[in-house]
């Protein structure tokens, strides 16, 4: 699940990491307000604007509306409200979000931390995440803060550190001078940066995340190491030990189709091509997509049923696929191992009665439990479905009706 970065800042903060301090608001004059909160506590009088959503890059991404960037630093408080109108309420491009963008409905106003007249500052490029090769945690780092780190790991490698931890033993006081070492600080800066590492460590793995992201890391004037930027993932699956992380979503950051199919316990992701699919386990949704590639097509989605499909699933997976106007076909390919396929048969008769006509190729394809009984009931319920038995059928009948 991800999080907002002055969210992310918080859960930080938490666990002794420290952080450019900021306050979130919603309307310019919110901003305004949360400047002046900002400066009492502080003593900051610069400060930056950030558009809160689900992407990175938003620096450089633009305002549809106004043509302001996502992140704008204020010289003065006079500058902030005019800043933040230029922001909320309007569509963020960036390089991660295409051009359809993310409305911006929140900002986070924070202290300005570079000390303006002041050019004794570094930034770095810190993240925490699971090497799944190795089954260990690495903390991955460089000098070069502040970039995509996917650019300086195509045109300067050798600047990229990896630090590897053992997560039964976790990280050693030798791991985090190493990595401060290598980052080339010495002196009070050395010591705040071991500090920053292990208290960051910590974080990642209190919060059973997947992904903490610190771009960039700031060493201050006053040799101080803070996380000016944040982002975090924390992992699904253990949100019930963190009951209240779970309330960090925000809904309106994600894909619609998505949190529908998550009402329905469907597992669901949208991608950009033209033949929907629905299928019963994740391997099976793997091989799908496969077949469908190799008929021609593009898989326009992931979707899992699961294991005990029925009428409602199948109704609920084909309004979600439904939804995207690219789809041209679908592909329902069912194994009936736990769940009959004269069962899954019998759902899709009934959604079908349920949604109305269906204006584009249906294909189903069941294999397993009863799947000769579920084939008759397709080909016998007058719809307009073609019906599989192999792979291979099925792949001829997506590359038949695409053609």
């Amino acid at each position: 699940m991800n999080i907002h970065e002055y969210q992310a800042k918080e859960i930080l903060k938490s666990f002794g990491v420290a952080i450019q301090e900021g306050k979130v608001a919603r309307t310019p004059k919110e901003a305004v307000d949360q400047a002046k909160a900002l400066t009492s506590e502080t003593g900051t009088e610069w400060y930056v604007v950030k558009a809160q959503i689900h992407a990175g890059g938003r620096g450089k991404g633009v305002v549809k509306e106004t043509g302001s960037h996502g992140v704008v630093l204020a010289k003065g408080i006079d500058k902030v409200e005019e800043i933040a109108k230029g922001i909320l309420g309007g569509v963020l491009v960036t390089k991660q979000t295409g051009e359809t963008g993310k409305k911006v409905n929140q900002v986070l106003v924070a202290q300005d931390v570079y000390y303006p007249g002041e050019s004794a500052t570094a930034e770095f490029y810190m993240s925490v995440l699971l090497n799944r090769q190795t089954g260990r945690n690495v903390i991955m780092y460089s000098t070069e803060g502040g970039m995509d780190i996917e650019t300086v790991a195509e045109k300067t490698p050798h600047l990229i550190f990896k630090e590897e931890i053992d997560p039964k033993v976790g990280i050693q006081a030798f791991q985090a001078r190493k990595i401060a070492f290598n980052l080339g600080l010495s002196g009070k800066a050395f010591k705040e940066m071991i500090k920053f590492v292990t208290a960051l460590y910590s974080a990642y793995v209190g919060t059973d995340s997947s992904l903490f992201e610190i771009n960039p890391v700031l060493k201050t004037s006053d040799d101080r190491i803070i996380a000016v930027d944040a982002k975090v993932n924390l992992d699904d699956n253990a949100l019930f030990r963190h009951p209240s992380y779970a309330e960090l979503r925000d809904i309106t950051e994600e894909d619609p189709a998505e949190v529908e199919a998550g009402k329905h316990d469907l597992n669901f992701i949208k991608l950009e091509g033209n033949v929907g699919c629905m299928v019963n386990g994740a391997g099976l949704a793997m091989a799908t997509m496969d077949i469908i590639k190799l008929s021609g097509g593009d898989p326009a989605n992931f979707l899992d049923v699961g294991g005990a499909a029925n009428a409602k699933t199948v109704e609920a997976g084909f309004r979600i696929i439904l939804q995207d106007p690219n789809v041209k076909a679908i592909l329902l390919n069912i194994f009936g191992g736990i769940v009959r396929c004269d069962r899954v048969a019998a759902g899709v008769v009934e959604a079908y009665k349920s949604i109305g006509e269906i204006n584009i190729p249906v294909i189903v394809r069941l294999q397993g439990t009863n799947a000769e009984e579920g084939k008759e009931l397709i080909d016998n319920s007058g719809l307009k479905v073609h019906s599989a038995i192999t792979l291979q059928e099925a792949a001829n009948l997506v590359k038949e009706v695409m053609a």
